[in-house]
């Protein structure tokens, strides 16, 4: 709980920079054409898409999900919506 609300306290680039030295990479989807990429922090799911589709250049826009459970449903309704 706390590290979900002080984790949505900080910018999207400090959000990224701790995503990439204290969570794991858990892959990548695609969605319309864009790569996005899928971090696990302790409790939280985050999803990250970056400029160019680089994990090296800046994210653009980041997507924070509570729980497994939250991740799941999240990505059945993104795979349902694909049809």
């Amino acid at each position: 709980m706390i590290l979900n609300l002080f984790f949505r306290q900080l910018s999207t680039e400090k959000q990224v920079s701790q995503l990439q030295k204290n969570g794991v990479s858990l892959g990548t989807r695609v969605k319309d054409g864009r790569k996005i990429y899928v971090y696990m922090l302790r409790g939280l799911f985050v999803e990250v898409l970056y400029t160019n589709d680089n994990a090296f250049e800046a994210p653009e826009k980041v997507n924070i999900l509570k729980g497994l459970k939250n991740l799941n449903a999240h990505l059945e309704k993104e795979f349902r919506a694909s049809f």
